[in-house]
């Protein structure tokens, strides 16, 4: 086999707030030869993803964090450049945890818990196997039909409206029948998400207007709410909800690189009043593994 330098980026000290440049090291290895099992996959393009962000962080969570010395936990898309496993042959398409790297070897140990996996390049591009055909496209359809569970007519807010989640979850319930408002951050944002993704309104958070926003855009309050920023936005959205809303809690971006505690939300005597319902959503290996045994969306 022809050596491979690899490039990685590597978790160097845990951040406070804003990571800097001094949370990574930049390193570079040989590729070796590889052993019976292995895959040897070059990295065409990343999903640099919210989620990462707390990887980073020491702590329990729902996954375990990147180690000291580790390279950065990522999504990726790629292309097998030498294989010792009948289940992968030189150049096929493959998805997975490859991390923030040039190339990425894979043990058949690694193999299991990376989800290493063929795409099928005739159902979509790389890049869309990376969004609306990869966790983030999973991740709303999942969190949309099990908690939102819309319904025509109803009125749908999503935040991050202009990000890979927000802008599929809008788009999914377009096809439900939904009303779609979308919050995003500037003019550019809010004026695509309405132009390109056909949402019925956008409301520029960065303006102020999220309150007289919802006013404006949801009269009759708000059915569900797909909430990826947390924060103040997700309290102005408790204030509007309608009666029996659904709420699915995906992320909290706005929290991230808090360096206190974390903010609740203070209105969420909402959720009694109104007898609302609030979900927490996280991307399951499963999910995906079951729409790849169907080949293709199910009908919705």
């Amino acid at each position: 086999m022809t050596s491979f330098v690899n490039h990685q980026i590597r978790l160097a000290a845990r951040p406070v707030g804003m990571p800097s440049r001094n949370n990574w090291s930049f390193t570079e290895q040989i590729v070796g030869e590889l052993s019976e099992g292995e895959v040897l996959v070059k990295i065409l393009s990343l999903s640099l993803d919210p989620a990462m962000r707390g990887w980073m962080n020491e702590g329990k969570s729902y996954i375990a964090p990147v180690e000291i010395g580790q390279v950065m936990r990522a999504g990726g898309v790629g292309k097998v450049v030498a294989s010792k496993n009948p289940d992968f042959a030189l150049g096929d398409y493959v998805s997975g945890g490859l991390g923030v790297q040039e190339y990425c070897l894979m043990t058949p140990a690694d193999l299991k818990r990376n989800n290493l996996r063929k795409i099928d390049l005739r159902l979509g591009t790389l890049y869309q196997w990376l969004n609306v055909l990869g966790m983030p496209g999973m991740t709303a359809y999942f969190g949309l039909m099990d908690i939102g569970q819309p319904q025509p007519g109803e009125t749908l807010v999503v935040s991050g409206a202009a990000g890979a989640v927000g802008q599929t979850v809008g788009q999914l319930a377009k096809i439900k029948g939904c009303r779609v408002v979308g919050i995003a951050g500037g003019k550019a944002k809010c004026d695509w998400v309405v132009e390109e993704l056909k949402f019925d309104a956008c409301i520029d958070y960065k303006a102020g207007a999220v309150k007289d926003g919802l006013k404006e855009y949801c009269p009759k309050g708000v059915d569900i709410y797909f909430d990826n920023v947390g924060g103040e936005i997700l309290d102005t959205v408790l204030t509007h909800l309608h009666l029996k809303a659904r709420i699915i809690i995906c992320g909290a971006i706005s929290q991230y690189n808090n360096t206190n505690a974390v903010a609740g939300p203070k209105n969420y005597l909402s959720l009694l009043v109104n007898r609302a319902r609030m979900e927490g959503r996280l991307f399951l290996i499963m999910q995906i593994v079951l729409m790849r045994l169907l080949l293709n969306w199910p009908t919705i």
